[in-house]
């Protein structure tokens, strides 16, 4: 028999190992749920996941924007000018090498709807060959400027291996670029699970929206992945998603104040502006005015 002494010890002993186990179960557990949370090996079927875009890229505003996404355990799909990415490859490595989609948004910009036919070709391929030349990877997504697209454009695109990805929410950031409050109500009453969303990399303004929106998303219970991992591979000439929003979904609950980072009170940068259009006439670049 046990002495009392003994008996304590053996108390002591039994209470440590249990807390042991309970300490390596917390431990399992979590290492789980940061399985389950790794954006590139979600079960989408399973959980809630969103697709963020972020079009008309490279621009100064990308590596803040990539860091704000890393630290978040976000993935997001990028939509990259040809001709920023040829006079910044450097930015689009970053962003392949940060674990980011990248798709083609074509050379110049133009709307690929009104172009003349015999320059929709080298808008595609040019775009695609300085994205694969940076990162070593040719894009098999593109995005038509505005969305805009014709039979002839996927036709081509289809040529290409090119899938076409539009979207399903579209929160207007670039008019709200000095009131994020009306793209934050956007966000919040238009995404739901699927959702592939259409932000842009040429406003300092999104880039902050996104620092203090991931924590909504996260705490509503949201994975940000890929528009690959989210809808699959595509077929080329293929078109995924459109223009407008839908009905809205009110899927996103509000989290305390507290819980949303602060911003530094400093002014928002100017946007960044898309580079001129040279060798298709009477066309735009779009985005920022220059």
């Amino acid at each position: 028999m046990l002495s009392r002494k003994g008996l304590r010890l053996w108390w002591q002993v039994s209470a440590l190992a249990a807390v042991l186990v309970v300490v390596a179960a917390v431990m399992v557990l979590a290492g789980r749920e940061r399985q389950a949370a790794d954006p590139d090996n979600v079960d989408c079927t399973r959980v809630k996941c969103v697709a963020l875009t972020f079009d008309d890229g490279p621009t100064p505003f990308t590596d803040r924007l990539l860091q704000v996404l890393t630290a978040d355990n976000a993935k997001a799909t990028f939509f990259l000018i040809g001709n920023k990415v040829a006079a910044d490859p450097g930015a689009a490595r970053r962003i392949a090498d940060a674990g980011m989609e990248i798709g083609n948004h074509t050379w110049e910009h133009p709307n690929m709807s009104t172009i003349p036919v015999q320059d929709i070709p080298t808008q595609l391929s040019k775009a695609s060959e300085v994205i694969a030349a940076a990162t070593g990877r040719a894009p098999q997504l593109y995005r038509p400027a505005g969305g805009l697209s014709s039979d002839a454009v996927r036709a081509e695109a289809g040529k290409q291996g090119l899938a076409e990805i539009l979207w399903d929410v579209i929160p207007f950031d670039w008019i709200n670029d000095s009131n994020t409050a009306a793209t934050v109500y956007m966000l919040k009453t238009q995404i739901k699970p699927g959702s592939v969303v259409l932000l842009h990399d040429t406003y300092s303004s999104t880039v902050d929206l996104v620092y203090q929106f991931l924590p909504v998303l996260i705490a509503n219970g949201y994975h940000m992945v890929t528009v690959s991992h989210l809808v699959g591979s595509r077929a080329p000439g293929s078109s995924y998603g459109s223009r407008v929003n839908g009905p809205a979904a009110n899927d996103i609950a509000d989290i305390p104040a507290g819980r949303i980072p602060p911003l530094p009170a400093t002014p928002s940068l100017k946007p960044a502006p898309n580079l001129p259009i040279t060798d298709i006439p009477n066309q735009s670049p779009g985005g920022p005015p220059q």
